[in-house]
């Protein structure tokens, strides 16, 4: 299984609803996330920079990143655009992040 980390932006002063939107996650995301072979799958907030900082595992050729094709992952993204930094499609602004070290 390959781990794959990345990173996204958040606006300013909203957290909670990013917290809140992620704890009412869609089942159909969950579920479209967990077909395409993406698991322990955790995001992390940098408060100073408004940086979030996305780690999952695959076990596919995909990251939850590349699931813009599927429809309801498109009205997500839609639906998460007012408080993150996107792109012309409503996708997340992604960076990948280089694996430097990692310790099991």
């Amino acid at each position: 299984m390959k781990r794959v980390a990345f990173k996204m932006k958040l606006k300013p002063g909203c957290k909670q609803e990013y917290i809140r939107r992620h704890n009412e996650v869609w089942p159909e995301i969950a579920e479209l996330i967990r077909k395409s072979g993406i698991g322990d799958y955790s995001i992390f907030l940098d408060e100073e920079t408004h940086i979030l900082f996305g780690v999952q595992k695959q076990s596919g050729e995909v990251s939850s990143q590349e699931l813009g094709s599927a429809d309801i992952q498109q009205k997500w993204w839609d639906f998460m655009s007012d408080i993150m930094d996107v792109n012309p499609d409503n996708s997340p602004v992604t960076a990948y992040l280089e694996e430097v070290f990692y310790l099991e």
